[in-house]
C-alpha cells in the first residue's frame, strides 16, 4: 500500500541520508563492528547532513525541522543498514537533544547544541541502573547541593553511546525521602574529574554500538547544569519517553522490513530439489504472512509517527506501538534464520546479526512486559 505521511520534502531528505549511508557507512560498516564503536568521522559527517540537528534550533546550529516525520524517515534509513546505527544516532538526536532544547540553561545550550548539530559532541542518556531498569523511580544515584554545586555519586548501566559520549543527561536522586519525586536531570560533561567510563560491554547484538557502565564518583556540576527544577526529573522523563519509544517501534518495523526483503530475495534464488525455496507452498505462504504482518504493524507506526507529529502521541498508544513492533520484528527475523538454514545461524550472514541484534527491542525503551502493563491500566484494570 501507498504510504501517506511523507510528502516530497519528506522522500528528499530520505534521499540524502540514503546517499549519506552508502557513500561513508556501509562501505565501512564491518570495522564498526570490529571496534565496537562508530567512528567519529561518521558522527561528523552524519552533521553534515544535517541528520544530528533535526531538533536543534538554527541559532544553535541545527536544521529544527519541526516536524517529527523527518526523524522517522532518518530511523528508517539508519534501521535498513542495521540496528545499531539507529541506535546511538536515535539516542542523540532523536532522545537526548529534546532534553537539552527543552530543559537546559542558555549557557548550557551555548555550550553543547552546535557541537551536539555538528557531531562533535556526542550525547548518552544515563537512566538504568543495575537496581534501576524500568523501574525508573527506584533509581540510586545520588546528586546533593553543595554551595551552588552538585555533587554526583553513583554509577548507571547499558548505556548507548557511554563509552564515546562528551555529554550525558543523568538522572540522579536530589531527595532521598521522595521516590520518582525525589528525582532531578543534570546534562554532565564526561570530562569532569571524578567521572569514569567502563569498558566497552560485549553484547550478545549491535557490536556497532558502543554501550558502557558510567561512574560518578564525587563528580561537581555548577548549579546550571540541572535540567529544569529539583524534583520534576521524573516528569520531564516520562513526558519525553512516548517519543523514545515511537522512535523505537519505527527502528523495529524498518529493520525487520529490510531483512525480509532480503529473506525473499534469498528465496528466490536459493535452490532444493530443483527448484527455489520460495516456490514450495510452506514458505510461499509464510513469506506471505510475514509481508503481511509487516504491512500491517508499519500501518499503525505511521499512524503514530503522523499524530506525534500533529498533537503528540499519548503514552498508552506509544506504548502498543513499541511492544506490538518489537514483537513483530523477533517473529519475523527468527522466521528469516530459519528460511536460510544453517547458513542463517553463521555471523557473516546479515540475516544472523540482524535477529541478534533485534532481540534487545523486546527489553529496551520499557520491557513489552512494562508497556502491557501501561495499557492494561489504562484499561482501568
Amino acid at each position: 500500500m501507498n504510504r501517506t505521511i511523507f510528502s516530497a520534502d519528506h522522500e528528499q531528505f530520505r534521499k540524502s541520508v540514503r546517499d549519506f549511508l552508502t557513500r561513508d557507512v556501509i562501505p565501512n560498516v564491518e570495522s564498526y563492528a570490529e571496534d565496537k564503536l562508530i567512528a567519529r568521522e561518521v558522527w561528523h559527517e552524519a552533521g553534515k547532513q544535517g541528520i544530528l540537528g533535526l531538533e536543534i534550533p538554527e541559532a544553535y546550529g541545527g536544521g529544527e525541522a519541526g516536524d517529527y516525520r523527518f526523524n522517522a524517515v532518518a530511523t528508517e534509513e539508519l534501521a535498513a543498514v542495521n540496528m545499531a546505527l539507529a541506535s546511538s544516532f536515535g539516542i542523540h538526536f532523536d532522545i537526548v537533544t529534546p532534553y537539552v532544547v527543552d530543559l537546559a540553561s542558555e549557557n548550557q545550550k551555548q555550550q553543547w547544541l552546535p557541537r551536539m548539530a555538528a557531531g562533535e559532541a556526542v550525547a548518552a542518556i544515563g537512566m538504568t541502573e543495575p537496581s534501576a531498569g524500568s523501574d525508573l523511580a527506584n533509581l540510586k544515584t545520588t546528586a546533593v547541593r553543595d554551595g551552588s554545586d552538585w555533587i554526583l555519586n553513583g554509577s548507571k548501566t547499558f548505556i548507548t553511546n557511554g563509552y564515546s559520549a562528551d555529554v550525558v543527561v543523568l538522572a540522579a536522586r536530589t531527595d532521598s525521602t521522595e521516590r520518582s519525586r525525589g528525582i532531578s536531570l543534570f546534562l554532565v560533561d564526561t570530562a569532569s574529574p571524578g567521572f569514569e567510563r567502563g569498558r566497552k560491554l560485549d553484547k550478545v547484538g549491535q557490536p556497532e554500538a558502543d554501550t558502557a557502565e558510567l561512574f560518578f564518583d564525587n563528580v561537581r556540576v555548577p548549579a546550571d547544569a540541572i535540567l529544569g527544577e529539583p524534583g520534576t526529573g521524573f516528569v520531564s522523563m516520562m513526558e519525553r519517553l512516548p517519543q523514545e519509544r515511537i522512535g523505537a517501534a519505527v527502528t523495529n518495523i524498518a529493520h525487520a522490513k529490510q531483512i525480509l526483503l532480503e529473506t525473499i530475495e534469498y528465496a528466490k534464488d536459493r535452490k532444493a530439489f530443483g527448484n527455489s525455496i520460495g516456490s514450495f507452498q510452506h514458505n510461499k505462504f509464510l513469506l506471505a504472512e510475514l509481508v503481511t504482518k509487516i504491512e500491517v504493524a508499519r500501518a499503525y507506526v505511521d499512524t503514530a509517527v503522523a499524530e506525534h507529529a500533529d498533537t503528540g502521541l499519548s503514552a498508552v498508544d506509544a506504548a502498543k506501538a513499541k511492544w506490538w513492533s518489537a514483537q513483530v520484528q523477533n517473529e519475523v527475523l527468527d522466521h528469516c534464520v530459519q528460511m536460510h538454514g544453517g547458513y542463517g545461524y553463521m555471523r557473516e550472514y546479515r540475516v544472523a546479526r540482524a535477529w541478534m541484534d533485534a532481540r534487545v527491542t523486546k527489553i529496551w525503551a520499557g520491557s513489552n512486559e512494562i508497556m502491557k502493563e501501561i495499557i492494561g491500566r489504562d484499561l482501568t484494570l
